[in-house]
């Protein structure tokens, strides 16, 4: 069987190719995540202790 280029092969066989090339996540979001700055001004963060302040 003689090797075609990915760029001479039809869309289909193309997607087919990438497909097959690509893995599984597994359930795990592809999106990168970054960690909080904890010396970062955070609004929520604030009000959360705000409210822990007054409750007590």
């Amino acid at each position: 069987m003689k090797y075609v280029p990915a760029e001479k092969r039809s869309k289909s066989a193309r997607r087919e190719l990438a497909s097959s090339r690509r893995g599984s996540w597994n359930g795990v979001s592809p999106v990168s995540r970054t960690e909080p700055n904890p010396r970062a001004y955070d609004r929520l963060r604030e009000k959360r202790l705000a409210r822990k302040e007054t409750e007590e």
